[in-house]
């Protein structure tokens, strides 16, 4: 058993909901990052989404875009953060997950990435436009090395989709609450609920959802319908006007 699927047993057992903040590697800086991960672990997350920045990212909504482009002029690449991700482990063994898009990871090489993430304490993996239709020899070796693949739903996919990518993921399944980009504006509604119902009825492995989650209202309300929440672009907003991130995650932490 992984460490993700250890956390969500665990919490399952606690009857407890999986906290996912994400935050961009190396915004405002890779120091910065390293400190804003201690604080989110302090505040009661169970596992953290790291961004890696990339110049397309198609899944980012403005927030998390501007985030990446403020890491990107600061240098940060693939392989600085899976360097961040290994002096993080020196301070926290808390889950980590690296959300990245796949050009890196191909210009690194499969093999070659999945080998260092691991070696350094990366967990999981999200790499958006990469479908697993086309992702046999990369759950392969995620597999070999026991690398978490987790896969993207949406609340357009079909009961064969829902098979496929539940069959896919490892760690969790990811459902996209809405049909769009990071950050855009959430509806808990009907269509939400026969998705995530059908999810469970295929499978038993955990749901978190992410994108739109932008509050403690919001955060309670999905958290009652799945097993985690991710919530990203509403931390990345804070970061980018110097809030109080361990102050907001800690809020979120008892709202769900």
């Amino acid at each position: 058993m992984t460490k993700i699927e250890k956390t969500f047993k665990k919490l399952k057992q606690q009857n407890k909901k999986a906290l996912i903040p994400y935050i961009m590697a190396g915004d405002p800086s890779l120091e910065a990052t390293k400190k804003f991960i201690t604080e989110i672990a302090e505040a009661g997350a169970d596992i953290i989404e790291l961004g890696v920045p990339f110049s397309d990212p198609l899944a980012d909504g403005p927030t998390i875009q501007r985030a990446g482009e403020r890491a990107l002029k600061q240098g940060v690449t693939l392989r600085k953060t899976l360097s961040l991700v290994e002096g993080i482990r020196q301070s926290t063994q808390i889950p980590l997950i690296l959300m990245t898009y796949y050009n890196p990871v191909f210009k690194f090489g499969i093999e070659a990435f999945v080998i260092e993430a691991v070696r350094v304490g990366v967990d999981g993996v999200i790499i958006p436009d990469l479908i697993p239709d086309e992702a046999g020899d990369f759950i392969g070796i995620a597999k070999k090395y026991k690398l978490d693949t987790i896969f993207l739903l949406a609340p357009t996919s079909t009961e064969d989709r829902v098979r496929k990518v539940a069959k896919a993921s490892t760690g969790f399944i990811y459902y996209v609450s809405i049909t769009g980009i990071t950050g855009a504006r959430l509806l808990v509604d009907d269509s939400m609920k026969n998705t995530l119902s059908l999810i469970k009825k295929v499978t038993d492995k955990p749901v978190a959802v992410g994108f739109g989650i932008s509050n403690p209202e919001e955060a309670s309300s999905v958290s009652s319908l799945a097993e985690g929440i991710i919530i990203g672009s509403a931390i990345v907003r804070q970061i980018a006007e110097g809030g109080d991130i361990k102050n907001f995650v800690k809020t979120i932490r008892e709202a769900i």
